[in-house]
Formats: C-alpha cells, structure tokens, sequence
C-alpha cells in the first residue's frame, strides 16, 4: 500500500496552489496535479486525512478520461512517464499525479443532474425549478428525472458553488461556447451512465470542469470521481429519501452526529470512520473499473 500523503512537498518545483485535496505545481508550460488524501467537509480541510483516496480520485480520472476520450479531448499528457525535473520525486508521484496541459478554465462549473439530490432538490422544494430548468410537480427526493439536465454553478474560490441559469452562464463564457459545453457534458454524463449503471452504481450527478487552448476545448481537473459526483448504490435505491453514497457522506454523517459546528478547527476522525470512508472511495473504483486499485 503507498504511503499515506496529507500534503505534498517537491522543494525543485514551483508550487502554484492547494487545493482543498490537490496540490498544483508549474513544470515549464504544464501543469502536475497531485491529489493527496486530504479531505473537506462543510468546505473545511480535515486534519485526518484519507488512505488511499487520493490515489482513487487520480486512477479513476485517468479511467473516465481514456473511456470517454472520443467525446472530447482531455488534459492529461502522461501519469507514468515522470521523468526530468520530475524524476526524483517520482515514487511520490506514481499512482496519484497527472502532468497536463495548462488551459485556460472556463469560469463556470458544468453540472449534470440525472436525479433529484442535494442543492436541485433544496431549489426545486423552494420553487420547482433548478437553474431556471422547471420539474414536473410532485417529485421526491432522489426521484429519477424524466430526463438529465445541465445545471451550470460559479466555481468559488472558498465556499460553496452557486447555481446559475443557463444564460447566466453563456454570459460569463458566451453563447456558442456555453451551449457545446452543455452538449459535451450531457454527452459525457449518457455514455458514464450506461457504463455505470450496469455495475451496480447509479451517477445521481457530476460535475465537469474544461478549459481552453488556443480556441480548443479540453476535458480538465478530475472525472467522474466521488468528490465530483454522487455515486448511489443500485441494488439500496428508493426515491423518497437521502441515499447512501460511495463518497465522504459517511464522515459527513459522523460530523453531524458529534454536532461539530462546522467551523474550524475540525475535529478528528476515528479510526472506524477512516476505514469505512477509505472502503467506500476503494468499493466505487472497483465496481467502476472492474478491477481493485493496484
């Protein structure tokens, strides 16, 4: 098993930013995206990070970007071949990094709904609508949609996403350019469903994120992976309550059981919960791939 990593350090390369799980280098003209173990919950960094669920996110990604990579074009250039002034960090970096292309992100984040869960199911109480996209009446949490729908959000530099129109959203990028994402990601969202679906995981939503190079648009950040999605096992499913999910709603649970007040400091987290989070990120990566991570 690799080693545990709770935040990176590599004193030969140029450090841009943490993330709340990723640590982000400059490596000439590209970029090395490094997905520790950290883990946030009500946007705070806990301080007991995750075995094994930075490895996840990064060899799930690199599965969803290579099985959807005719849908478009992704970012990454290599997750193996650290060489250069990669090279003497590379047992850090095996299993966890990508190196990629730097693009220029667009300002909205691309969200796919296929069922009636989280914010849209908050929007949708309050006004039958999500993203200014109204819902037939009468649905209940988790319900199925008729069909997926695209419901873009700002992307925060702290805090939460908020959900905006369509048109809010062609505003900020343009309008040609904001109906082919909306295109892109439904395409995206139909072909993981179909894969997902029939090995026992329901995608409730997703959340995608492109960038820009030279007027070409790339597939970035990460894919299809617990952070950015909700996965629900199929064989538990029924509408009318909350799921359980293949992500960290279980140390979310745990939080609110203890009633911490959602401010830092956050508190630690216990062995048995550790466990059972890292279990969960593991269990989607092999019902998704159909092999368990290396």
């Amino acid at each position: 098993m690799s080693a545990v990593v709770w935040q990176t350090d590599f004193p030969a390369l140029l450090l841009r930013s943490r993330g709340k799980v990723r640590d982000l280098y400059e490596v000439g003209e590209d970029l090395l995206i490094v997905a520790t173990d950290r883990l946030s919950a009500f946007d705070v960094v806990l301080p007991t990070p995750i075995p094994d669920k930075g490895r996840v996110l990064t060899q799930l990604s690199l599965f969803w970007f290579e099985t959807l990579r005719e849908v478009v074009p992704n970012h990454v250039l290599t997750a193996t071949d650290f060489t250069g002034p990669l090279a003497p960090y590379r047992k850090q970096l095996q299993g966890r990094a990508m190196l990629c292309r730097r693009t220029q992100p667009l300002p909205i984040e691309c969200v796919v709904r296929g069922y009636l869960s989280g914010s849209g199911w908050k929007d949708y109480r309050t006004s039958g609508h999500i993203c200014g996209i109204a819902l037939p009446p009468g649905l209940r949490e988790s319900d199925r949609l008729p069909e997926p729908i695209f419901t873009p959000a700002t992307k925060a530099t702290s805090g939460h996403d908020e959900n905006i129109t369509f048109d809010e959203a062609a505003n900020r990028v343009g309008q040609e350019l904001a109906e082919r994402v909306r295109e892109i990601s439904l395409e995206l969202y139909h072909r993981a469903v179909a894969l997902a679906e029939p090995r026992g995981i329901l995608i409730a939503d997703t959340k995608f994120e492109f960038g820009l190079i030279k007027g070409e648009l790339f597939w970035i950040d990460e894919a299809l992976t617990p952070d950015s999605s909700r996965f629900w096992p199929a064989e538990s499913y029924e509408p009318g309550r909350g799921q359980p999910s293949f992500d960290k709603q279980y140390v979310r649970d745990y939080l609110e059981r203890i009633g911490w007040s959602k401010q830092p400091p956050a508190p630690e987290l216990p062995d048995e919960v550790v466990a059972a989070t890292q279990a969960k990120y593991r269990e989607a990566y092999r019902k998704l791939t159909g092999h368990e991570l290396a």
